[in-house]
């Protein structure tokens, strides 16, 4: 058995980590052998930026919440493989918006294929857990109301 599942509730965060690391390298192979040219980070970022036509990098950053430091790492990476456009704010000439390029508009339908086929395998994976969806959103509103480190100080003082 593995170790992990021995150790039952301890082993849960690296469960969660260990999961996360297996869909994205096993993602990241599927691209690469469908030659789409891209990573599976860049996934959300399109489908942001197809929905809203242009976002500042804090925009994205809040919509995915996600830090700042990482958003700008995936789109500096999508802007190297001319993915992405930035455009100077007519009304603010502070703000950058980025918009996806005509590159990314061009591949949007093929990549919408192979997204639909990942959601289709992610619904595979997850068929005997109907409730799944609904439960990993509840796990997160707890963690978003009050963080782990918060809960575990107030575990240890009743310890």
């Amino acid at each position: 058995m593995d170790f992990l599942q021995q150790i039952g509730y301890a082993g849960l965060n690296s469960r969660i980590k260990r999961l996360s690391d297996e869909l994205l390298y096993s993602t990241r192979d599927y691209y690469k052998n469908a030659g789409l040219n891209i990573e599976p980070n860049w996934h959300l970022i399109f489908l942001l930026l197809e929905k809203h036509n242009s976002l500042t990098i804090t925009e994205i950053s809040q919509e995915l919440r996600m830090s700042h430091p990482a958003c700008v790492k995936i789109i500096n990476k999508m802007k190297k493989k001319n993915y992405i456009e930035t455009k100077t704010d007519k009304n603010d000439s502070r703000k950058q918006l980025l918009e996806l390029s005509e590159k990314s508009k061009n591949k949007l339908p093929n990549l919408h294929k192979h997204w639909d086929a990942c959601i289709e395998t992610t619904k595979e994976l997850i068929e005997n857990s109907p409730n799944f969806m609904q439960e990993l959103t509840e796990f997160e509103k707890l963690v978003a109301d009050k963080n782990y480190n918060e809960r575990t100080i107030e575990n240890v003082k009743e310890l």
